[in-house]
């Protein structure tokens, strides 16, 4: 069994956290009452009614979702439970577990930026705790220790292309290293692109003496084979389990800023009492509610199936590039980790850079180096785009680097 336990875990000025009760606490407003307690403009935004569009749809014919431009002077709901419901629904497959997710077990915010912030606010007290992240991974998790004073532990993954948690180098770090309070993973991972183990994730769950929590971002998921699916409601297993995830990636709103975690309903109710009041802006609730609806949903699987498409393309061409070496990491995202080789056949940061700026700045094609990422010297990170842009990226990088190895 898990050493887990929250009252030790968690910051003491956290257990002991009055929230801030908002106005619509106490009373929500059912759309009958008149308003005089959150000191709002009762005169309404300065929107002319005449020229204000409360439905966005695709077409004259189409339905989309309602947003009221004419009530934004009134706060959001500050619970969103129907668009809780809504991310549970979607996560309640019952892959791993009979349970089942409820509004309970979530708490929303900004994007998953947020949501690591949170987590470090939340459990790591400053210039004691520390974290342990797994590179090559997602830079926040490391900037947002640092604006913390949250010290940092490196353990790195098992080398490409496999990608995966060292399962025995971890489990050592924490049994061995004072005030790790916090694991980082992402799966699948960026830049790698690979799902990680869900054996391998249990093992640190499941830790005999460390007292603290497994974080999975599932940024990611969406773009996942069926054997990887998201590991969401499992955290009705595990009380030191958290998975975050985002609508930036898979339902294409990096726009709207949403992020969501899914917990247990304990760290859930703390992660939410230190949340500011009314968090998520109604149109950004809107847009999210209408994204997780079946119409929505549908939408966004064709469009992921369309992406999958070109990845595959991509990858069947640039196997036939010169200068293109191995693909480094899976093929669990929408995007694709390429090696790009010198003129002696190796994968080489400087020819790998040279690509990378002759490519924004000639070709108008902007990709991601990556080379000083651990295990992914001499690579560019690919985003996976429409037709038109693939097709513009395989001819531009082809030229770019018959160029650079001349």
């Amino acid at each position: 069994m898990a050493a887990f336990n929250l009252q030790t875990c968690a910051r003491p000025n956290i257990l002991t956290l009055q929230p801030y009760v908002c106005a619509r606490d106490d009373y929500k407003d059912d759309g009958t009452n008149t308003l005089l307690d959150a000191n709002e403009n009762a005169y309404g935004p300065p929107i002319a009614p005449e020229g204000a569009t409360t439905t966005i749809a695709a077409s004259a014919e189409a339905a989309g979702p309602e947003i009221d431009l004419l009530g934004l002077h009134r706060y959001p709901d500050p619970h969103q439970i129907e668009l809780k419901q809504a991310l549970c629904n979607l996560r309640n497959t019952h892959l791993h577990t009979p349970k089942l997710l409820t509004p309970q077990n979530v708490s929303l915010g900004v994007g998953s930026d947020e949501s690591i912030d949170a987590m470090l606010r939340c459990f790591c007290r400053p210039s004691i705790d520390r974290i342990l992240v797994c590179p090559p991974t997602y830079g926040m998790y490391s900037v947002s220790a640092h604006i913390n004073d949250v010290g940092l532990v490196k353990i790195p993954l098992l080398p490409a292309p496999r990608f995966q948690i060292n399962v025995p180098a971890v489990l050592d770090a924490l049994t061995n290293e004072p005030n790790i309070k916090l694991v980082y993973l992402t799966s699948p991972g960026n830049p790698t692109g690979s799902s990680l183990s869900k054996d391998g994730i249990q093992k640190l769950l499941t830790h005999p003496t460390w007292n603290g929590v497994v974080i999975i971002d599932e940024a990611y998921v969406d773009f996942a084979s069926p054997s990887s699916p998201s590991l969401a409601e499992w955290v009705t297993e595990w009380p030191n389990l958290v998975v975050m995830q985002t609508l930036s990636k898979g339902f294409g709103l990096a726009g709207i800023r949403l992020g969501a975690i899914f917990t247990s309903p304990e760290i859930a109710l703390l992660l939410n009492s230190l949340q500011a009041p009314y968090n998520i802006p109604s149109p950004t609730a809107a847009l999210a509610t209408y994204a997780l609806s079946d119409k929505g949903l549908g939408i966004m699987r064709r469009n992921v199936e369309n992406l999958l498409k070109q990845r595959e393309r991509m990858i069947k061409a640039m196997e036939k590039i010169p200068g293109v070496g191995r693909l480094r990491g899976g093929l669990d995202s929408n995007f694709l980790l390429y090696e790009m080789l010198n003129k002696e056949g190796e994968p080489d940061n400087k020819t790998a850079l040279a690509v990378y700026e002759r490519l924004a700045e000639q070709k108008g094609v902007v990709v991601r180096f990556r080379g000083k990422e651990h295990g992914c010297e001499g690579c560019l990170r690919i985003t996976v785009g429409t037709e038109e842009e693939t097709g513009k990226f395989l001819e531009a990088v082809e030229k770019t680097l018959a160029e650079v190895r001349g």
